[in-house]
């Protein structure tokens, strides 16, 4: 697969990059035009067909430059990771759920996710070496019997992006705007707090305190932020 991949590219220098815990092996591709990015993983398809459907809403993504149903390969973006501008991920977030949610075709419901949920511990992918301090030591079915007994009784639907953590949204570092949003394979209508969670997880202190404003405190429930905290852990 890789072999059929470089050959589309020959000119270009291709080296993995280890940031990241999508599980996908991502390369970069530099020295013969504009830098790429190719991905590898059994997500591919998810996510390819999810930039395909933001193309055009306002939302900036990468451009797809080829793809096929194991892998993809897009322009880069420019831009450094937004941990220090919490106003940026708010707009973004902002317009994010802003999108019409009927015309989304992608599903992240809570039937969807605990479905997945569930295969994942039965098949032994949640990665119980790496949980919030407050599950340390749980198992998968402590932490499913959890999300079970927690579970909101409504949801506050939105297009969500699924993983919306400072790392995927680039910012331009003059401007201080978004300049891209990356590893979408997660994204689809959800309750917003899907994406609220992971965000005010990585923004601590005063960082989450200036998102808030800027996204709308009024908006934010306590108690649905620690469910797709622990959502998360699956994932």
């Amino acid at each position: 697969m890789m072999r059929g991949m470089r050959s589309l590219f020959p000119h270009h220098t291709w080296t993995p990059v280890t940031e990241g815990e999508s599980g996908a092996d991502v390369f970069r591709l530099t020295g013969a035009g504009p830098t790429l990015y190719a991905k590898t993983g059994p997500e591919v398809p998810e996510e390819t067909e999810r930039l395909r459907w933001l193309t055009g809403t306002g939302i900036p993504v990468p451009a797809i430059v080829a793809s096929d149903e194991r892998w993809l390969v897009t322009e880069a973006v420019e831009g450094v990771p937004a941990d220090d501008a919490p106003e940026a991920l708010a707009d973004l977030a902002r317009a994010l759920h802003a999108l019409p949610a009927a015309t989304c075709p992608f599903d992240r419901r809570l039937d969807t996710t605990t479905d997945e949920a569930r295969r994942r511990v039965r098949d032994g992918l949640v990665r119980l070496d790496d949980l919030e301090e407050e599950y340390t030591g749980w198992s998968g079915e402590r932490l499913l019997a959890e999300l079970e007994r927690t579970r909101p009784v409504v949801e506050d639907l939105v297009v969500c992006h699924g993983d919306l953590c400072p790392d995927n949204v680039l910012v331009d570092p003059r401007t201080g705007r978004v300049s891209g949003v990356i590893d979408v394979g997660r994204l689809g209508v959800a309750d917003r707090h899907a994406d609220l969670a992971l965000v005010l997880r990585e923004l601590t202190g005063g960082r989450g305190w200036r998102f808030l404003e800027a996204y709308g405190a009024g908006r934010v429930d306590e108690e649905r932020l620690a469910y797709y905290v622990l959502l998360d852990e699956f994932f």
